[in-house]
């Protein structure tokens, strides 16, 4: 893959974790209790996209 689409890729993953944490903040400050089912599963999306975001967005040295 190119250098240039694996940047866009990780500029995508990174506006996505972004997103994602915000759904889970959200839920985690809502009043319902029952909804904390979905700020653990965003957290997750959120982290895991996070983590593919800093791989596309790292410099490699060749």
């Amino acid at each position: 893959m190119a250098a240039s689409q694996r940047r866009a890729l990780g500029a995508l993953f990174l506006v996505l974790a972004v997103f994602f944490t915000g759904i889970a903040l959200t839920a985690f400050s809502s009043e319902d209790r029952t909804v904390w089912v979905v700020g653990v599963a965003a957290g997750v999306i959120a982290l895991w996209l996070a983590g593919m975001a800093f791989k596309g967005l790292r410099h490699r040295a060749r």
